[in-house]
């Protein structure tokens, strides 16, 4: 039985590296040859007597990493990439790419991407579908993202649905799940367009409009700055209870996950939804988007149409509680009455 040659370059922060992190912990003895990103080499245990490469975000170190795959791979190995994108070279072995990300085909318009962000994944896009001859199978993780994937490919190659989290599914908090003294509500995500905080946003300000300013906790990493900015603005502007925590270790997350209220989730696709999955672990009610990748992995309190910030904010109310009015409605006298008036 040949080796597992993991490459996995550019895995190293967020839901990749937390899954990163368990395939590496279940690797029992067996052989391992990997390329790693040279980001997350001080946070990886790496199995005893792996044959380990670190590599740097750069074009050249990008190059040299696939040369080195090909030259490492045999005809009995196995290939996982993990980060999501085919090799560039064709490789001896059996090459499976692990794909969580969905912005690799294009489920979500460039248009909503800005600056550079923009033509990475346009680059991305155009290299997935140029080498993905060089792969032999896809692996996912839900039953949406197979619909999704093989919408963009065709059935070649085949695609398997090999969900997996790690350790800690099914275990319950130590915490009482009923003391809830945290955050009203969660959003762990970083500012990728899909991610849909523009509509969050705008959902709380029109909350604000009927003062109900519920707290919210936010994950946007630093270099959203644009992001974070609107946020900052609208917080001083409308008087939001919004807090920008950053990025978190994923103890820190876990935590937050114990004392919030409740995770809302706006996100416009997702390819596994990892704080869906660790938000239920922890009795979390959730408020997400009515769309099949949070009904793969979980069961919400509440759904929302994403599109629309008043759907949001509605959810958001039914969740604490606030009643809503609805239209009066009249006869066709009363509205000929109010005309003349």
């Amino acid at each position: 039985m040949g080796r597992l040659l993991l490459h996995a370059p550019n895995v190293h922060v967020g839901g990749g590296l937390v899954l990163l992190k368990e395939l590496l912990a279940a690797q029992d003895g067996a052989s391992l040859w990997a390329n790693l990103d040279h980001r997350a080499k001080a946070i990886l245990s790496l199995p005893a007597g792996t044959e380990s490469h670190f590599v740097k975000a750069s074009p050249i170190d990008r190059l040299k990493a696939e040369l080195r795959l090909q030259h490492a791979a045999r005809t009995d190995d196995v290939i996982l990439c993990f980060h999501g994108m085919p090799p560039l070279l064709p490789l001896r072995g059996h090459v499976v790419v692990f794909q969580q990300n969905r912005n690799y085909f294009g489920l979500t318009p460039l248009s909503e991407f800005s600056g550079k962000t923009k033509i990475r994944v346009a680059f991305e896009r155009i290299v997935c579908r140029a080498f993905k001859g060089n792969v032999n199978e896809y692996v996912v993780q839900t039953p949406s993202m197979r619909t999704a994937l093989m919408t963009w490919h065709g059935a070649n190659p085949p695609v398997r649905v090999i969900p997996f989290i790690g350790a800690m599914a099914g275990t319950s908090p130590e915490a009482d799940a009923n003391v809830r003294d945290g955050y009203d509500f969660v959003y762990v995500a970083d500012g990728e367009a899909h991610k849909n905080h523009r509509r969050l946003l705008a959902a709380w300000i029109l909350l604000a409009e009927k003062n109900i300013r519920p707290t919210l906790a936010l994950t946007l990493p630093p270099h959203c700055r644009a992001l974070r900015a609107e946020f900052d603005s609208a917080s001083a502007s409308h008087g939001l209870h919004i807090e920008q925590l950053g990025v978190l270790p994923h103890a820190d997350i876990l935590a937050l996950y114990r004392n919030a209220k409740a995770l809302v989730f706006p996100s416009m696709t997702e390819s596994f939804g990892l704080p869906l999955l660790e938000a239920s672990w922890a009795n979390l009610p959730i408020i997400a988007s009515e769309l099949d990748y949070v009904r793969d992995v979980c069961v919400p309190a509440d759904t929302f149409d994403p599109t629309s910030p008043v759907s949001i904010a509605r959810a958001i109310r039914r969740f604490l509680g606030v009643a809503e009015p609805v239209a009066s409605i009249g006869s066709a006298a009363d509205f000929l009455a109010e005309l003349r008036s």
